[in-house]
């Protein structure tokens, strides 16, 4: 095979300067190379694959020079790893467990030994590819999951066509679960092939080396080209792609109007056992696929790289359902679907029984994680948006796998077995319970209006930091964008939708709830915050300062209200409404005549839906703040002076005068807010509705009772 140095369908990233500052030190080297890799999705997603090199360290109990495996640690991500991520073992300790191993049925118990040839106090804990990489003797080692090399890896003569097209300079090693004896089959390979450069894993991936960081990178890139050119090559020779396209594909504006208004529905299904975010994509690869005359016989085999299945499941739910389908009646589309999530359930459970052993975890949430639906897209579900996220880039990954093994001989998935003994391994468990508890607000959906700022603002940054995904918003777009570029730099993309939105205009309410239908899967938490302030004497009140306040205040409560509530009945879920009001709800003040009256209607409409909402299951609470000054867009207004000239002193003065009018002689934080609203929502005040919770400080006239 001619070496390729053009590449076409893989990103050549190396850059020599910034390499040659890493001269002598082979792990920063090490570093560098893994997140190339990891920076190209098609090269191996997050979380997947692995990358080592091997080092001459001092032993520092003899002094003498050792060998030392630097290998990404479990659980890692290549495309992030930094040298913390690293578990860094003494080679010929972890060679010298051979002398102890007793079989594959008992390989699991290696990994624990793994612990006893650790070199670096500091390492990670490492992963079940430690002895992949241990028994090569290759200074750098990258193992991906590459959708070229899977898909030829996956085909049903994958052996043939791997001896073919690489002319016996690529080994080949049938499927196996990763672990110790994997890692004997690896050197076995190669020293019945010497001199080849790499491996091809049955069904799972590619091992490449090199001698050098760079060299075993631009190996890593050739071998992988070479497959996406010969897979490339191939298309069309067969026949059409998947069969042919049994039906068009929807236009984008269709297909987002049928993703938001189905998503709550799919997500209130799968949220049977516990609350999950969601994800859907209507990527053209996709499409091709859930399109094709060949879905219904490729999409229940599953897939075939354990990485793929691990996060996607045995195999995803199609929905029987047109691209055009009228999805507005919401309880007729319930029961349409209703019986596919139980018949998906029913056959998860007897995969489960079928294939369990005496010592298998208990079965899991027996609900989907991938749904298909034909002419509109893929929606994924899982405990966080980001675990949604990458579901449906694995999923896409196995798509890429099945079209280019399909067209170059048969796809053929990982046995039903094989795939249990992977999903229900005891280390992939026990790996499962070390993991944090979930957050009070894992998997929950919140939209805070008026969150760019302020109070608003400082309840968005709380639920995340709790676990919840949420929508953030804002009129003002400069003040959003502003937003946006905070929310990222500490939460990261997950975290976090954005949109303009105007309380008052129902279409962009519509579009709001839409954005977070299709970037989360719905909404359980609605925070009603967007608001203005006018303080003047009643003289001089106008008409049109009487109309923005209630439209703003009790119309926009209302509205965002009414179309949250739409979108929690969809998921049947239950839910929470809070109504961020104020101490003059309660209180009369002078020169507050349209905001205090507002501010009491918003209190009793608050009262007014929790009644009505109670048997959805949707509660329905206040918080009262009072004088909140810090980053509140109210006082850009003319309010502070309003309330200044009141009081009788001056603006500066505010702060420290509403303080001490307090009880407690506190000055309020949109922070103190954020955890009223928290303290509601945390889960242990799930029987509570209707409340009004006061955080003013301590202002006697606002008691309620």
């Amino acid at each position: 095979m001619s070496i390729v140095t053009d590449f076409k369908h893989v990103n050549y990233l190396w850059n020599d300067e910034d390499a040659a500052r890493l001269e002598g030190d082979e792990v920063a080297l090490l570093i560098y190379r893994s997140n190339l890799l990891g920076a190209d999705l098609r090269l191996t997603n997050y979380g997947g694959g692995n990358t080592s090199c091997k080092t001459i360290e001092k032993d520092p109990l003899t002094g003498a020079e050792t060998e030392v495996m630097w290998i990404k640690g479990s659980g890692g991500d290549i495309g992030t790893l930094k040298r913390s991520g690293l578990a860094g073992l003494y080679v010929e300790r972890l060679r010298n467990l051979e002398n102890v191993y007793r079989g594959v049925e008992h390989e699991d118990e290696m990994v624990e030994l793994f612990n006893h040839c650790i070199y670096d106090l500091k390492s990670k804990a490492p992963s079940i590819d430690t002895p992949l990489h241990g028994f090569l003797p290759f200074k750098h080692i990258d193992h991906l999951h590459p959708d070229a090399a899977i898909a030829i890896a996956a085909a049903k003569d994958g052996k043939k066509i791997t001896e073919e097209l690489f002319g016996g300079t690529i080994g080949w090693v049938d499927w196996q679960r990763p672990g110790f004896d994997l890692g004997l089959q690896l050197r076995r390979c190669l020293e019945e092939n010497p001199g080849i450069r790499g491996i091809m894993l049955g069904s799972h991936g590619l091992f490449t080396w090199g001698d050098t960081a760079y060299q075993c990178y631009v190996n890593s890139l050739e071998v992988i080209e070479a497959c996406a050119r010969f897979l490339e090559e191939n298309y069309g020779k067969k026949g059409l792609v998947f069969g042919g396209q049994r039906i068009e594909s929807a236009n984008p504006e269709k297909r987002r109007q049928q993703a938001a208004a189905i998503a709550p529905v799919l997500r209130g299904f799968c949220s049977s056992e516990r609350h999950m975010a969601g994800h859907f994509t209507d990527d053209v690869r996709v499409l091709e696929f859930i399109n094709s005359r060949d879905l219904d016989r490729l999409a229940p085999m599953g897939t075939s790289c354990p990485d793929h299945f691990l996060r996607t499941k045995i195999s995803p739910l199609v929905l029987n359902l047109e691209p055009d389908a009228d999805l507005s009646d919401v309880q007729l589309l319930k029961e349409k679907l209703s019986p596919a999530f139980e018949a998906y359930r029913k056959m998860y459970a007897e995969y489960y029984e079928s294939c369990k052993h005496e010592n298998s975890p208990a079965i899991r949430d027996s609900n989907p994680v991938v749904i298909l639906y034909p002419g509109i897209g893929m929606f994924t579900f899982s405990k966080d948006k980001q675990t949604a996220r990458v579901a449906a880039e694995f999923y896409t990954n196995a798509i890429n796998v099945m079209k280019g093994a399909e067209a170059i001989s048969e796809y053929t998935s990982l046995p039903r077995q094989e795939a249990f003994d992977i999903e229900y391994w005891l280390l992939e468990e026990a790996k499962l319970q070390r993991m944090p508890k979930p957050k009070p607000l894992s998997g929950r959906i919140a939209l805070v209006t008026g969150s760019a700022g302020g109070i608003g603002k400082a309840i968005a940054k709380k639920f995340i930091e709790e676990g919840a995904c949420v929508v953030i918003n804002d009129n003002d777009a400069g003040r959003l964008e502003t937003a946006k570029t905070d929310f990222a730099s500490h939460y990261g993309k997950d975290a976090f939708a954005a949109v303009l939105l105007d309380v008052t205009d129902t279409t962009k309410i519509s579009a709001a709830f839409d954005e977070a239908a299709l970037a989360f899967g719905g909404v359980d938490i609605v925070v009603n915050c967007a608001g203005l302030s006018i303080s003047k004497p009643i003289e001089e009140h106008t008409e049109k300062d009487w109309d923005i306040l209630y439209d703003v205040l009790v119309k926009g409560q209302f509205l965002v209200t009414q179309k949250g509530v739409e979108v929690m009945r969809k998921q049947a879920l239950g839910g929470d409404v809070l109504n961020i009001v104020s101490k003059n709800a309660l209180v009369s003040g002078p020169n507050n005549a349209g905001y205090g009256s507002a501010k009491a209607a918003q209190l009793h409409l608050s009262r007014l839906n929790a009644a009505e909402l109670g048997k959805d299951g949707i509660r329905v609470n206040v918080v009262n703040p009072d004088a909140v000054i810090s980053d509140s867009k109210i006082w850009e207004s003319g309010w502070a002076e309003g309330r200044a000239k009141a009081y009788g002193v001056t603006v500066a003065e505010l702060p420290a005068y509403y303080a001490k009018r307090t009880l407690l002689n506190k000055i309020i934080l949109p922070e103190d807010i954020a955890n009223a609203c928290f303290a509601f929502v945390g889960g242990l005040m799930d029987k509570s509705t209707g409340n009004v919770l006061n955080v003013d400080g301590g202002v006697a006239m606002a008691f309620v009772r």
